[in-house]
């Protein structure tokens, strides 16, 4: 519970933009606390830095067009 309480207040202070180790250790034991399985929440991370990546340049353009 405690790695769920340090997510979601570091989640809503603010974004990341560099990701460090301990920041996907976290997140990854506050999956496994949610139920997912070792796995699994790899894969959740992997995939949502993917799609951080992805959609990056999207977003920057967007910014500069409005």
């Amino acid at each position: 519970m405690r790695h769920i309480q340090s997510w979601k207040r570091v989640n809503e202070v603010e974004a990341f933009e560099e990701i460090t180790e301990d920041e996907i250790i976290s997140l990854w034991n506050c999956f496994q606390a949610s139920g997912l399985s070792g796995n699994e929440a790899w894969y959740a991370i992997l995939t949502g830095i993917a799609l951080d990546m992805a959609f990056e340049k999207g977003r920057n353009r967007a910014r500069i067009d409005q």
